[in-house]
């Protein structure tokens, strides 16, 4: 219990905690089933609270922390964490502009001290110009101004992340279709390669470029994205997104899966100190 970090991200820390209390009932031997009977709810509803696909009551924690034997000390530093991971992160203040689905991946994204991207469509969104944004969520599910400007204001309050002291590492593959594909007109394009090619100089961002001329390749099913954090307790987590949703990944077979194919496809990317030059080639055409 010594890695008390209240400031982590509330869905992050909810995931630590969840993953803490499964160990503390494995330790002390006691069984879904029974931590199930003393909380009088299912084992189904145990096992969401340890896979943190449900809030943690402070109740039920202090019950199942006394079942489990933690001493007292622990038991209170654990009930702090607890109240800590259940306010609400600053992603809250755009609820109306979030899908529910979404607001766990801010939270991964705000916690993670790397994240790994593919990108075969669109630039990702922690690079996007505020123009381009605009121009991409237009074009998905009508939405009225107010909320295209909602979700716009929310796309640029990430991107502070990347010059926070602590910032993460952002490595980026990207398709070149990406930077082919006309979005928003020639003034929109030309704005957003210019913001690339500033980008790509800071030292937390590596961004390569996965030219047409490599072919096929492993990665070409879809966008993914891989986070790792220096939370001891919480392993690295891939997201996928689909029309409707998203997917949530840390099963260590499935994440190996995708870290393979990202090492895969770095190495026959276009070399890092290649982008600039790729990208002012492009801007050339627009």
């Amino acid at each position: 219990m010594s890695d008390s970090r209240t400031g982590t991200a509330p869905t992050v820390l909810r995931m630590v905690l969840g993953k803490r209390l499964g160990a503390l009932r494995e330790k002390a031997r006691v069984t879904r089933e029974t931590a199930a009977g003393i909380l009088d709810v299912t084992p189904l509803t145990v096992r969401r609270m340890e896979n943190s696909e449900v809030g943690l009551k402070l109740p039920y924690v202090r019950l199942l922390l006394a079942a489990y034997g933690v001493a007292d000390a622990e038991a209170e530093e654990f009930v702090e964490l607890v109240k800590a991971a259940n306010k609400p992160g600053w992603w809250h203040r755009y609820r109306d502009a979030l899908p529910s689905w979404f607001s766990a991946y801010v939270s991964l994204e705000d916690e993670a001290r790397l994240i790994r991207t593919y990108e075969p469509h669109y630039v990702p969104g922690l690079l996007q110009t505020e123009d381009y944004a605009r121009a991409v969520l237009r074009a998905g599910a009508p939405r009225n101004p107010a909320e295209l400007e909602r979700r716009v204001a929310l796309r640029a309050k990430r991107q502070q992340l990347l010059t926070k002291p602590d910032a993460p590492i952002l490595w980026i593959l990207m398709e070149e279709a990406v930077l082919r594909r006309p979005v928003g007109g020639v003034d929109v394009m030309r704005g957003q390669i210019d913001r690339l090619i500033e980008v790509v100089a800071r030292p937390n961002v590596t961004l390569q470029i996965m030219p047409f001329s490599i072919g096929p390749h492993l990665g070409a099913f879809g966008p993914f994205h891989l986070f790792r954090f220096d939370l001891v307790d919480l392993p690295d987590i891939v997201y996928t997104e689909n029309l409707t949703g998203a997917v949530y990944m840390d099963q260590r077979p499935d994440v190996a899966a995708y870290l393979e194919v990202l090492d895969n496809m770095s190495v026959r990317a276009s070399g890092v100190d290649g982008t600039r030059d790729f990208l002012q080639g492009i801007r050339k055409e627009f």
